[in-house]
């Protein structure tokens, strides 16, 4: 007893100076088993640098402006619709000026809020601007020319096209309620500091071969940063800040979840104020223009905004790391992420919607259909 006494002893020590030794990494893990509990959902999404790794990008002047406009005309069940996906933050733009702006669930304007996949939609705006520098010479070359680290892996034969379009065949469970799903485990690795190319780099099996079917996997869009740092020999959150970010005219700094190595977490991990969400529209609603300046090229604005993908049923449309919802007309898109982020294009109307949410039901059958319903219904105000 004596000796198993003092076994207990030495392995209670044990534990607790593995405790202390690995108590940031422990305490990120605490904090996305507990990311999405109903009673903290609103606040960590608010205040995702209180728990995870983060790269703050500066703000450059001068600031985008967005002058204030006559107030939005009256939305039947608007406020009922907010509710019901636990919106937390709305602006709405016509024709480049603020017509409508609401926080809700305690949140306030200058709440840095998680993008989650709306972040794929900026990384794939800076791939674009490379590209047409020329760092990148075709979409069909293969990522393997500009990620030898890939080579052996799933990805080895995939294009840069495929992974664009998100047809890299690669086998990916993207359930975000299996605790054990490759999604969830990719955010384990995220919250104890390991690295997300090594992540990408276990990947080994295909459902398919490449550029067949489209299936969302979001770790092809790490894999699109991926082959950006490849050819450019560069970091994204420098190319972001200096091309995209920096030149748009933010308002407020932002910022990117990393992970262990510091490279930003590009497939969801971008947070911003609303309002500056509502830039990134303006932007592309304004064919990638800023007053006299291209920011993003016109073609790749018209390119990643229309359908490049089979999807399967035809239904909705998926350009590169962009959104068109069924039945779009020209120039209607969407940036989109998971729990309720979205930023809403409609060329036509004048109108951008940028909405944050904490909407833990947003995989619910109709709650996408009524988000699209919605925001199709304030851009119709201004017809």
């Amino acid at each position: 007893m004596r000796k198993i006494g003092k076994f207990l002893g030495v392995l209670l020590l044990i534990i607790a100076a593995v405790a202390i030794w690995k108590r940031e990494e422990i305490g990120r893990l605490q904090a996305v088993l507990g990311l999405f509990k109903p009673e903290q959902i609103v606040q960590n999404f608010s205040h995702m640098d209180a728990a995870f790794l983060t790269r703050s990008i500066a703000v450059a002047p001068p600031v985008m402006p967005l002058p204030q406009g006559a107030p939005m005309p009256a939305i039947d069940g608007l406020e009922a619709w907010q509710e019901a996906r636990s919106v937390t933050a709305m602006v709405v733009l016509h024709d480049g000026a603020l017509v409508a702006e609401t926080y809700r669930l305690g949140t306030g304007p200058d709440d840095k809020r998680i993008s989650w996949s709306v972040a794929k939609s900026y990384l794939s705006a800076l791939f674009g601007i490379v590209q047409a520098e020329g760092a990148i010479q075709s979409l069909d070359d293969l990522v393997t020319q500009y990620v030898p680290g890939l080579v052996g892996t799933a990805y080895d034969g995939v294009t840069v096209r495929d992974v664009l379009t998100m047809q890299s065949g690669v086998k990916f469970n993207e359930d975000y309620l299996d605790f054990w799903s490759d999604i969830n485990k990719m955010g384990r690795v995220l919250a104890l500091g390991q690295s997300m190319d090594g992540f990408a780099a276990g990947l080994t099996e295909r459902e398919r071969a490449p550029g067949e079917v489209w299936q969302y996997v979001s770790i092809d869009t790490h894999v699109i940063g991926m082959v950006i740092r490849g050819a450019t020999g560069r970091g994204i959150v420098d190319l972001m800040q200096e091309k995209l970010i920096g030149p748009m005219g933010l308002e407020a700094a932002s910022y990117y979840v990393t992970d262990g190595l510091g490279e930003p977490f590009v497939l969801g991990g971008l947070n911003l104020i609303t309002r500056d969400y509502a830039r990134m529209g303006q932007l592309f609603l304004d064919m990638g223009r800023r007053g006299n300046t291209q920011i993003v090229p016109e073609l790749w604005v018209n390119l990643s905004t229309a359908p490049q993908a089979n999807t399967a049923d035809g239904a909705i449309g998926y350009g590169y790391q962009w959104w068109v919802p069924q039945g779009a007309e020209p120039g209607e898109f969407l940036a989109r992420g998971i729990y309720g982020q979205y930023i809403y294009v409609n060329r036509a109307t004048g109108v951008v919607i940028a909405v944050n949410s904490a909407d833990r039901g947003f995989r619910e059958p109709g709650a996408y259909e009524s988000n699209i319903a919605m925001f199709r219904k304030i851009a119709s105000a201004y017809r």
